[in-house]
């Protein structure tokens, strides 16, 4: 009887998959993964898939406020100068007192509010030459001119009479009218027709009288506004 050939001798070696040991490692054997291996791709493909979601997801805009309308400064309004004066009425005529007036070409405005309820801008010059308690030390008159309505003004720098009025000759203050550049001397009377007497007879102008008077009385300690001419 012939020998059989040894065909075991030719069976080729099955190749080593890493991870996989014994008789699994051959060909026609029953596969069986690693449980490592598997956790470990479990774990990779849960990470990937958690960082696409994060990554693919719209991103959250941040809500920033709009900035606040600007505030607009409203400018407070200047308080009218003429509310701010002493107003004298028949029922309270007083409008300084002899103590602020003592010095000689001191002045203060104030408001002479007559029967009618108009109310007249005016002012009180203290003159020289007479004593602070006696009402002919002093001179009233409305501020606005008696023909016209220009303001009138009270002048104490003397520069200002030779710039703005061309008047070189005043030795103390005076009264000027802006619009005529008319100028009036508190120190001197003037007669107008019908033989009347007023204070602040016109030195330069062409005005027709003096600024309209307001009388002047002293009572006790002070001055008081009582008429208008």
């Amino acid at each position: 009887m012939t020998d059989q050939p040894d065909l075991d001798r030719f069976k080729p070696e099955m190749p080593r998959i890493p991870g996989l040991a014994g008789e699994s490692a051959g060909y026609g054997a029953s596969k069986r993964p690693n449980l490592g291996t598997l956790a470990l791709l479990v774990t990779l493909l849960f990470v990937a898939g958690v960082g696409a979601h994060y990554a693919l997801r719209p991103k959250q805009i941040e809500f920033v406020p709009p900035p606040p309308p600007p505030q607009l400064q409203v400018p407070t309004p200047e308080p009218d100068p003429d509310s701010l004066l002493p107003v004298a009425t028949e029922a309270d005529p007083v409008i300084a007192s002899v103590a602020e007036m003592s010095k000689a070409w001191s002045a203060k405005e104030f408001i002479f509010r007559d029967r009618s309820g108009e109310n007249i801008p005016s002012l009180v010059i203290r003159l020289s030459g007479a004593s602070a308690s006696q009402a002919s030390g002093y001179w009233g008159l409305a501020m606005t001119s008696a023909y016209g309505s220009c303001r009138l003004e009270y002048i104490s720098n003397l520069d200002k009479l030779r710039t703005d009025y061309g008047f070189r000759n005043a030795k103390h203050a005076m009264v000027g009218n802006p619009c005529s550049r008319t100028v009036f001397d508190p120190d001197k009377m003037t007669l107008l027709p019908g033989n009347i007497w007023v204070r602040g007879a016109i030195v330069q102008g062409s005005d027709l009288r003096p600024p309209l008077g307001i009388e002047i009385k002293i009572q006790g300690k002070n001055v008081l506004a009582v008429r208008r001419e």
